[in-house]
């Protein structure tokens, strides 16, 4: 569904993405980690077309994305800073999106499930970090795209929010859709990944599950796992 075919990046004197190639022709969920500056980012907003690369190919469901847009309908995307126009209700951003994009297809059950009808008229500038992460969400999630792409989504959460958004990420992989997720959040990433994309420098290091990043560092759990990697490239 989605391919990546030797992308490069610089900005200024910084190569970014050195060559990186992924292809992710299955469903599921595919957590991609990285320490800062490794890439992860840029990759993702090249998928997105928020970043133009300097060279190679993005390819979903089989066709070049370069130069096009209307792909991006097919998608939808969280960013990790909900950064929402402060004079609006929470009710008139969910309009002003749907009218930008499509019919929406849950919004009402998605409110319901993250407890935000008694915000609906309210600003979304008065609002609390942790509330604006879950309209974050339910924009996110209420178009039923085929690819998700959730950058930091757990940022902000209480516990009973975060348990929710694990089961919405999985009750939407068991519809057949390809899930891509950014985080720092290693528990998480143990608890829902099928598979992990690990970038170093630019380039894909790993590729597999968390079990296998395991056996590979010999390490008895994922943080350990990633410190061993990071351990062995900079030592």
């Amino acid at each position: 569904m989605i391919e990546v075919k030797n992308l490069y990046k610089k900005f200024g004197q910084n190569e970014v993405l050195k060559g990186l190639n992924l292809d992710i022709s299955n469903k599921g969920i595919f957590t991609i980690l990285g320490p800062n500056g490794s890439g992860k980012t840029t990759l993702i907003k090249s998928i997105l077309g928020m970043v133009i690369p300097d060279s190679g190919d993005i390819i979903i469901n089989g066709e070049n994305v370069k130069k096009q847009w209307d792909y991006r309908l097919n998608i939808d995307y969280m960013p990790q800073i909900a950064n929402f126009p402060s004079n609006l209700t929470v009710n008139e951003l969910f309009d002003m999106i749907i009218d930008l994009r499509i019919e929406e297809k849950r919004k009402d059950e998605l409110i319901k499930l993250f407890g935000l009808s008694e915000f609906l008229t309210k600003k979304l500038g008065t609002l609390s970090g942790g509330t604006n992460q879950k309209v974050n969400i339910v924009l996110s999630f209420m178009f039923d795209s085929p690819i998700i792409i959730l950058d930091e989504p757990t940022t902000g959460l209480d516990p009973v929010s975060l348990i929710r958004l694990k089961d919405l990420i999985t009750s939407e992989k068991e519809k057949g859709k390809t899930i891509l997720i950014t985080t720092h959040i290693m528990d998480f990433v143990e608890q829902i990944s099928d598979q992990i994309v690990f970038i170093l420098e630019g380039v894909i290091y790993f590729r597999g599950t968390v079990n296998e990043l395991k056996e590979k560092t010999n390490q008895e759990n994922i943080e350990r796992a990633i410190a061993s990697i990071l351990t062995d490239t900079y030592a």
